[in-house]
C-alpha cells in the first residue's frame, strides 16, 4: 500500500510541475515597439532628451489583474544616446554612467501594486553605478489585442530618480547659479510584450 502511494506521487509529480508552469504567464519584449528614454535639464531653462538603445525586460505573471507580477530590465549605460557623440561619450564616462566600469543598469521589481482601474506602482531596485536605492514606477496599462495568433500587451511607466544618488556628481554650475545639468532624472519607459 504504502508503495503503492509513493508510485502514485511520483506520477503526479510531472503533472504538477506542469500545472505550475502553465500557471506562469511569461512575456517576451517586442524591443521593436518598446523604449526606454529620459530627460534633464540643462541650464536651468531648457533640457536634453536621450534614449537606450540596448535593453531587455523580462515579465512574468500568474493572475490577469498583474497583481502578482514580476518584472526585472537590463540596460547596456554605453547604448546611451542623445543624438550628439560628443555628449554621449562625456555621459559614458566616470563623470557620469562610467559604462567601462559599469556596464548595465538594472531594475528588479519587488511589488506591483494597483492604485486604480488601469494603473500600477511598481516597486523595486534600481541599480545605477553598483549603488541601489529603492524606487517606484508609475505604471499605465494601456491594453490587450489579439492579431495573427499572438496576445500583445503594453504598459507605459514613468519616474524620477536623483543621479547624485546613485553617485553620478558631475555638478558644473552656471556663473549666475544653478547646475548646467539637472540632478533630477525623469525616466520614461513603455512596454509591448508578447504572450509565450
Amino acid at each position: 500500500m504504502t508503495r503503492r502511494i509513493a508510485l502514485t506521487a511520483i506520477a503526479l509529480v510531472p503533472a504538477l510541475v506542469a500545472g505550475r508552469a502553465a500557471a506562469e504567464t511569461p512575456w517576451k519584449l517586442d524591443k521593436a515597439h518598446s523604449s526606454v528614454n529620459f530627460s534633464v535639464s540643462h541650464y536651468v531653462i531648457s533640457e536634453v532628451t536621450g534614449k537606450f538603445r540596448d535593453f531587455d525586460v523580462t515579465f512574468v505573471t500568474n493572475k490577469d489583474d498583474f497583481s502578482d507580477a514580476k518584472l526585472s530590465a537590463t540596460i547596456k549605460t554605453a547604448s546611451i544616446n542623445t543624438e550628439n557623440e560628443r555628449r554621449d561619450n562625456h555621459l559614458k564616462s566616470g563623470d557620469f554612467l562610467e559604462a567601462e566600469t559599469f556596464p548595465e543598469m538594472t531594475f528588479v521589481s519587488s511589488s506591483f501594486a494597483k492604485t486604480g482601474v488601469n494603473t500600477f506602482d511598481i516597486t523595486g531596485d534600481l541599480t545605477i553605478r553598483g549603488i541601489t536605492k529603492a524606487v517606484v514606477l508609475h505604471a499605465v496599462y494601456k491594453g490587450t489585442v489579439e492579431t495573427r495568433g499572438q496576445r500583445i500587451i503594453a504598459f507605459s511607466a514613468a519616474t524620477e530618480v536623483n543621479r547624485f544618488d546613485y553617485g553620478v556628481k558631475w555638478d558644473a554650475k552656471l556663473e549666475s547659479g544653478g547646475l548646467v545639468a539637472g540632478d533630477k532624472i525623469s525616466i520614461e519607459i513603455t512596454y509591448e510584450g508578447v504572450k509565450q
